[in-house]
């Protein structure tokens, strides 16, 4: 999959250009277009402390201390993850892509694979002629892949290395090339961005290749009021009983769903680019202003984040998209439900700002606050929402 020559920037102030993603070898190819994106200046916001007066570290907010942060190895043992994973056209055909089409990055280059699952990204390039490929794996998984490298011919080229890349000692003292699948949803849920910057800086040679070097997250608003009832609203009233409770709760966990693009009300705001060649594990914990800008008079229900990756170093520009608006991929989009509906007319504008950061107590969940604000003809309104990914 590759894409039209473009740049992106989380400045604010400027305007990102129009991108269009062309899929290649694929029988279902097809054109998809990311909405224009207007950055804005920040707003100053009347906070409503309501929403944030629990502690997202506390434990009654996370159901005790069983989180991602304990399941997470373990999760991807099971044959499930890596089946979906393998089969999203979208995340393996582009990866494929730019192993096969640009074989010039890898031939006859020490490649590490952060984060290696059954080993398909370390087959590629091995096929392609990289000189040696380190596959690290820290789940169960890496027995597998050792079995499926010796299967196909490529013990000679490929190691598979089992454990956490912060504990592993490679055989060499540096490599070329790393590449890695590590988005989580919402780009940064399950933190192994982290990881791929710790093996950067222990091993990668001056002016090795990161790949992929590039991502950047998108924010637009939906109208989703028949979803939203049936999740959200329905604690209000279960069978004539009041669990309005756990409807507190499950405001403040983010959706992870597929949007249908006819519920798009706003444009799609740019919150943040990150250049993994060069950016710091801090980078990853960010506020970024938006302004969401009505295209119709409809009403909000929901923000949406979705995020793109890009390959820059390729001989033509490729990447892929995961919002509504291109085809669909295992990571769907991030629904972020609002406590108000907002009746927005068309060219008014919601403004506010998203707060981003590693939740301390597990830091493969993500901690996300949004502060909101709306001053329209028929709505006005002004809130901050916590949420978090678990």
């Amino acid at each position: 999959m590759e894409y039209s020559t473009s740049t992106s920037s989380d400045k604010v102030g400027q305007k990102s250009t129009k991108i269009r993603f062309e899929y290649e070898d694929d029988d279902q190819c097809q054109d998809n277009e990311l909405p224009e994106e207007t950055a804005t200046e920040s707003s100053n916001l009347e906070e409503d402390v309501a929403m944030c007066e629990q502690d997202p570290d506390d434990s009654s907010m996370t159901g005790g201390d069983k989180t991602s942060a304990d399941y997470y190895f373990d999760s991807y043992s099971h044959f499930g993850i890596h089946e979906e994973m393998l089969k999203d056209v979208v995340r393996t055909k582009t990866y494929q892509n730019v192993i096969y089409k640009n074989s010039f990055l890898f031939k006859d280059k020490v490649v590490l694979d952060v984060g290696a699952g059954t080993g398909i990204l370390s087959l590629f390039c091995a096929k392609v002629g990289a000189k040696h490929v380190y596959a690290v794996e820290c789940s169960s998984m890496a027995d597998m892949a050792q079995e499926i490298v010796k299967a196909n011919g490529y013990s000679n080229v490929i190691t598979i290395l089992k454990g956490k890349i912060e504990e592993i000692e490679l055989p060499v003292a540096q490599v070329d090339v790393i590449i890695s699948e590590w988005m989580g949803y919402f780009l940064l849920y399950e933190n192994m961005l982290n990881t791929v910057l710790y093996a950067r800086d222990k091993w990668l040679v001056k002016d090795g290749l990161v790949l992929p070097d590039k991502a950047a997250l998108y924010l637009t608003a939906i109208e989703d009021a028949d979803y939203k009832e049936d999740k959200i609203e329905f604690w209000n009233n279960v069978y004539g009983f009041d669990m309005s409770c756990i409807r507190k709760q499950s405001i403040m966990e983010p959706l992870v769903d597929t949007v249908d693009q006819n519920q798009i009300v706003t444009n799609s705001q740019l919150l943040k680019t990150m250049d993994i060649s060069k950016m710091t594990a801090g980078d990853a914990s960010f506020t970024a202003p938006f302004k969401l800008v009505a295209e119709r008079d409809d009403y909000i229900h929901a923000l949406v984040a979705y995020f793109d990756v890009s390959f820059t170093k390729c001989h033509k520009l490729m990447g892929f998209s995961t919002g509504p608006k291109a085809r669909t991929t295992h990571w769907k989009q991030t629904v972020l439900y609002l406590e108000d509906v907002l009746t927005v007319c068309e060219g008014e504008s919601v403004v506010g700002s998203m707060t981003v950061s590693q939740n301390k107590k597990n830091p493969r969940d993500v901690d996300i606050s949004i502060k909101y604000s709306l001053n329209g003809r028929r709505c006005r309104v002004s809130r901050t929402q916590c949420f978090r990914m678990r």
